[in-house]
């Protein structure tokens, strides 16, 4: 376990991910350093710093400054598109690089560094075709864009750091499209759209799969890898995702309207089954998603 008290630097701590990392990991009792370039860090951070981690010497001062015993990587570009390509590319994986060696410079205990599913492959303009369903941490990787190669970069970034710095345990999380807790009220996703108009127009949710996860749940996540993190290998890496679809009608037949070439292997997502398990996550910190569309706007 972490032990209670602990300082904790989240990264990316005014995102959409970052305010719920913050408010779950100060509820548990830590103290928490929010670095963020971005205004809107949840107040109970116990302080807040602006530093542009893409500038080594500043990744390595707010280590220097704070000496937290773990370190929780969110900050990045945060969707694909958004930004020109070489932007991207060159923001998440210097950001990536520079928290990871920053961390182990100064005797960092543990290490998470967010991921995305993107790095999968769907949505590829060439077609792409899934290997099983539903998907877990053992499916091939197939980056097609900026930002799911820079995702892809970071994991490897973080299993380099893992190789090479066996006093600092490393992990990353591939959480699913998060949905921050006023977007259930209708405020728009990170897509543009809002979570019903997703479920109303399954071509707007099929193109990630269907895939989302409640901002909490994922912090809760975050915080028991944090608790774990030390009994496991280092370097593992944890899909997050709710424990059903984004989608009224079972994946078993909406999928393959959507994303034809996941046909072969659809008829198991039957029921609320979505496409991406968080088994792995499940099996080895004993985390389950709690929130789901249903529980958060009904059975619309």
């Amino acid at each position: 376990m972490l032990e209670a008290g602990s300082r904790i630097v989240v990264t990316g701590s005014a995102g959409r991910l970052g305010r719920s990392v913050v408010t779950a990991l100060a509820a548990a009792g830590h103290e928490v350093i929010g670095v963020d370039v971005a205004a809107g860090t949840p107040s109970s951070c116990a302080q807040v710093l602006p530093a542009d981690l893409t500038e080594t010497g500043e990744a390595f001062e707010v280590m220097a400054r704070y000496r937290p015993a773990a370190v929780v990587h969110l900050a990045a570009v945060a969707t694909p598109f958004s930004r020109t390509d070489g932007f991207t590319y060159r923001v998440n994986t210097q950001l990536a690089f520079n928290v990871c060696a920053a961390s182990t410079a100064f005797g960092v205990e543990r290490v998470v560094v967010a991921s995305s599913p993107t790095v999968i492959g769907y949505g590829a303009p060439g077609g792409w075709t899934p290997t099983r369903l539903p998907i877990d941490e053992e499916h091939p990787v197939a980056p097609w864009n900026a930002y799911s190669l820079s995702k892809l970069a970071a994991e490897h970034t973080m299993a380099m750091f893992a190789r090479s710095s066996p006093g600092t345990a490393f992990a990353a999380v591939r959480p699913c499209f998060v949905v921050a807790p006023e977007e259930w009220e209708g405020a728009p996703t990170q897509s543009g759209h809002t979570i019903r108009e997703r479920l109303d127009n399954p071509e707007l949710a099929g193109v990630s799969l269907f895939n989302y996860l409640d901002a909490r749940d994922a912090s809760e996540m975050v915080l028991a890898l944090l608790d774990r993190l030390p009994d496991l290998d280092s370097g593992e890496v944890f899909f997050a995702g709710a424990a059903d679809a984004l989608a009224r009608e079972p994946l078993a037949e909406l999928l393959p309207q959507v994303v034809p070439s996941t046909a072969e292997h659809a008829a198991v997502l039957t029921g609320t089954t979505p496409a991406f398990s968080s088994a792995k996550a499940e099996r080895l910190l004993g985390w389950q998603p709690k929130r789901s569309w249903r529980t958060e706007m009904g059975d619309i």
